[in-house]
């Protein structure tokens, strides 16, 4: 049985969150960066619900939308304002996992089999608010979508056999436990989750405690499995999980050790101050914990982080930042090699330099640039026709190039490219 998920509402509208659909309770100005603090705290997956009135402000919605999933690597189901198959489109192109459509709306149902079909059936939920919706509507939910919204916490025998996410109003644990232990529930939304989202994993761990099975660090290795220094201490190696940079070195005890497990949160032992210490207390660079590994010893941990602001107390973002000695190599991480490469382009296109031929494309423009993609990739299948391997190599890497152009002019970066790769 797959782990249940807490999930956290966020209810959109003129690009401001609100507690739920009345639009009374503003509660956050910066959608992106309270769907930051959701997914950092514990959150398991988002719904934003796009309550645009016009054209205009579903865009408007959509694009924020893109900077919440930009921002996030947890799954966000997009619902609200779909009227056709393109809007469905938009919601997955902004970077959600899924698109909700509304049962309340005729033009919606009408869209479930179109949909299912086009996208994936995993790509396409449905948001019913009441018995009959789900009823009137049994089977093309069950061969066409992923799942429901259900917008209350009355689930029925007659759809016990649907994926359901319980967008309940009711607050209480007991309550949650009691959804989830059903098998057709495998989230839990609305009040619960956004009146409990900055201590999600404390809940979890309730929920745990009463045998649900959650997304919660459960460690392979106690504290006493590892082993210390002289001072009884770990070392712990801290990475930056989505560049491989390596950020500091700290030291954990077991106090420590079962407070990062339980909490989410990098705590250490502070040596010179003889005291816990949580990374970010004082500074709001908190560290959450992506993994903790063990080396071939087991007496260092490598701690994989997502990281807030900077990691160093000089305000470097690493603490390595004093060159010793290096040589002159030549980058062979592809990603890295993408990123410069990338950066450059972006840098000539703030900063003109003359006989730039990246300045030139440029200047005119996307038509002249979807002219060289094109020129490119027809080069790529004329080489690969030959027997010359050299040949492909060296237009891909052109195609590249052009494609990392496009990608600056259209407002894209690698992040964007290697995110929606990851989704597929």
């Amino acid at each position: 049985m797959s782990k249940k998920m807490i999930v956290p509402c966020l209810y959109l509208k003129d690009g401001r969150l609100y507690s739920d659909f009345s639009d009374k309770t503003l509660i956050s100005s910066d959608p992106a960066a309270y769907a930051l603090e959701c997914a950092n705290a514990g959150a398991d997956m988002l719904i934003i619900f796009d309550q645009s009135y016009n054209d205009r402000t579903h865009d408007e919605a959509l694009d924020i939308m893109r900077a919440v999933t930009r921002q996030i690597d947890i799954p966000v189901i997009g619902a609200g304002n779909i009227k056709r198959a393109e809007d469905v489109k938009k919601v997955i192109y902004s970077g959600c996992s899924h698109a909700a459509l509304n049962l309340a709306k005729q033009a919606n149902i009408d869209l479930i089999e179109e949909t299912g079909k086009r996208f994936g059936k995993d790509k396409i939920y449905v948001c019913a608010d009441t018995e009959e919706q789900i009823l009137d509507n049994i089977d093309p939910i069950r061969e066409y979508t992923g799942g429901v919204l259900l917008l209350n916490d009355d689930i029925i025998d007659s759809y016990r056999d649907l994926k359901i996410i319980s967008v309940t109003g009711d607050t209480s644990i007991d309550k949650a436990c009691g959804l989830l232990a059903m098998d057709c529930v495998f989230g839990v939304s609305g009040k619960f989750a956004n009146e409990n989202r900055l201590n999600l994993m404390k809940i979890k761990r309730e929920l745990d405690e009463k045998g649900i099975d959650t997304c919660i660090f459960k460690s392979s290795y106690t504290f006493a499995d590892l082993k210390k220094n002289s001072d009884g201490h770990v070392p712990v190696v801290v990475q930056d999980y989505k560049t491989n940079e390596v950020l500091m070195v700290a030291y954990m005890n077991e106090e420590a050790y079962d407070k990062t497990l339980e909490t989410g949160l990098m705590t250490y032992y502070s040596r010179s101050r003889n005291e816990l210490w949580v990374k970010g207390a004082t500074s709001g660079n908190y560290q959450y914990v992506r993994s903790l590994t063990a080396d071939c010893d087991c007496d260092t941990i490598l701690a994989r982080v997502a990281q807030t602001g900077n990691a160093c107390h000089t305000g470097s973002h690493s603490c390595f930042f004093n060159n010793i000695v290096k040589t002159q190599d030549t980058s062979r991480n592809p990603l890295n090699v993408f990123e410069d490469v990338y950066n450059v382009i972006t840098d000539r296109r703030e900063h003109p330099k003359e006989g730039s031929y990246t300045n030139y494309l440029f200047d005119k423009g996307i038509d002249k640039i979807l002219k060289k993609v094109g020129e490119e990739a027809t080069e790529i299948v004329i080489a690969a026709k030959n027997p010359d391997r050299e040949e492909v190599r060296y237009e891909i890497a052109d195609l590249l190039y052009h494609l990392m152009v496009l990608m600056a002019e259209c407002g894209l970066d690698w992040t964007d490219i290697v995110k929606e790769l990851a989704n597929r």
